[in-house]
């Protein structure tokens, strides 16, 4: 079977947080945590607070050329993750890693989907197979590696760095309930919001692209809380070796 997914997190959160280069004034009535504080500086100390967590939880709702894409993982610097991902609207994919050992588990939709083109008895025996049953495999294999693309949080939060951007506040938001300051950029057709938790540590909550041709939200939360990996009871996982 094909690959299961095509996106690069990597490029995306490249794309989104160094697009924030948009040029402007603060309000000079602003209130608030950030008052005084222009936009770059806001980034900036959002990127490296943001930096310096140990796991988090990434929640990606993106339309691409392919059809849409939802994603939501919980991973760590240690490189435990688990989480699951919807592409095409209705074939889902979770993956749950623990060390080097990657669980996977496809559904009916997604393994015919990824099948198109194959002998249809090939396709309907590889679903009675592995459909809703755990696949066993090591991270270091190359077949694993698009799976397992949002368990490598070093990766991710690579692509956060510090710059010379001129962001512009554009005020208050809030973001799953959280008071937040939004900072946006419109480049083009395409515009850029940011949203940078206002009260406590000043995380990154959601980076947004709209107006391009791959709109996108990205939200993230559980920062530094434990990633915990339930390993697949053995009756569940299929053996491929027979």
């Amino acid at each position: 079977m094909r690959l299961i997914t095509r996106i690069s997190v990597n490029t995306l959160c490249a794309m989104t947080l160094l697009g924030l280069a948009a040029c402007g004034t603060d309000s000079p009535k602003e209130t608030g945590p950030f008052a005084g504080v222009s936009g770059p500086e806001v980034v900036n100390k959002a990127i490296k607070r943001t930096n310096g967590v140990e796991s988090l939880r990434i929640g990606l709702d993106m339309t691409t050329s392919d059809g849409p894409v939802k994603a939501d993982f919980a991973t760590s610097l240690g490189g435990d993750c688990t989480g699951t991902m919807t592409m095409g609207g209705t074939g889902t994919m979770e993956v749950r890693k623990t060390g080097d050992t990657v669980y996977t588990k496809l559904d009916e939709a997604l393994l015919r989907e990824q099948s198109e083109g194959e002998p249809k008895a090939d396709v309907d025996a590889a679903v009675k197979l592995i459909a809703g049953r755990w696949m066993e495999s090591k991270a270091s294999e190359p077949e694993t590696k698009d799976t397992i693309e949002f368990c490598d949080l070093k990766g991710l939060l690579a692509e956060f760095e510090e710059g010379d951007s001129a962001a512009r506040k554009k005020g208050p938001t809030t973001v799953a309930g959280k008071p937040a300051l939004r900072l946006t950029e419109k480049e083009g057709k395409e515009t850029f919001t940011i949203d940078v938790a206002a009260e406590g540590d000043p995380y990154i909550l959601r980076v947004a692209s709209r107006g391009g041709e791959e709109p996108m939200t990205m939200n993230l939360s559980e920062f530094d809380e434990p990633v915990v990996v339930e390993k697949p009871a053995a009756k569940d996982i299929v053996d491929l070796e027979q």
